[in-house]
């Protein structure tokens, strides 16, 4: 028999804080970030840092960063893979503000989380592109936000590009080049 949600504790960002190790808090509920990713994971995930690295250069009101923590409410912050910030310098440790663009790499442990309650909260928040990335069978799947909710815009396995419309500046992202040769 299912917990009830409302039997559970409620934890907000003054608990979050005192934490150790890796967690993300999803409207009040912990998840546990471990085990550690899989070198695959790591290594994919490194690609995207680097490659939107070099394609932001020239759009300087736009960066990369790797994961940090995005506090959306009192009690929901996480911690995506690869993100895109557009607009004013981040203030503090915390991300405030909604990224323009997130990659989630997935993985057994996370695959759920990411494609149902991530997707979900992202899409609440605004984030305008969403992309999923399974390092494994190299699938790539690119949500974009029109209306309030997310739509496929494309998806294929290891080969194909796609242009990101960032704020001021577009980034076509060639796929091929985050997978292992």
């Amino acid at each position: 028999m299912p917990i009830k949600q409302e039997l559970l504790p409620h934890y907000t960002y003054e608990d979050y804080k005192h934490w150790e190790g890796r967690w993300e808090l999803i409207k009040g509920i912990p998840y546990a970030m471990s085990p550690q990713p899989s070198k695959l994971h790591q290594f994919v995930s490194l690609k995207i840092a680097r490659y939107l690295d070099e394609l932001l250069e020239a759009c300087p009101q736009c960066f990369a960063l790797l994961p940090v923590d995005w506090k959306i409410a009192e009690d929901t912050i996480v911690q995506p893979d690869n993100l895109v910030v557009c607009g004013e310098e981040i203030e503090g440790q915390v991300l405030s503000r909604p990224p323009v663009l997130i990659f989630e790499v997935l993985s057994s442990f996370t695959k759920s989380k990411d494609k149902v309650l991530k997707f979900n909260l992202y899409q609440e928040a605004g984030v305008k592109y969403y992309v999923l990335v399974e390092p494994e069978t190299q699938r790539v799947e690119i949500f974009v936000l029109k209306d309030g909710q997310y739509k496929l815009a494309k998806g294929f396995i290891k080969n194909g590009t796609f242009v990101f419309a960032l704020e001021g500046c577009e980034i076509e992202f060639d796929f091929a080049k985050v997978f292992p040769k």
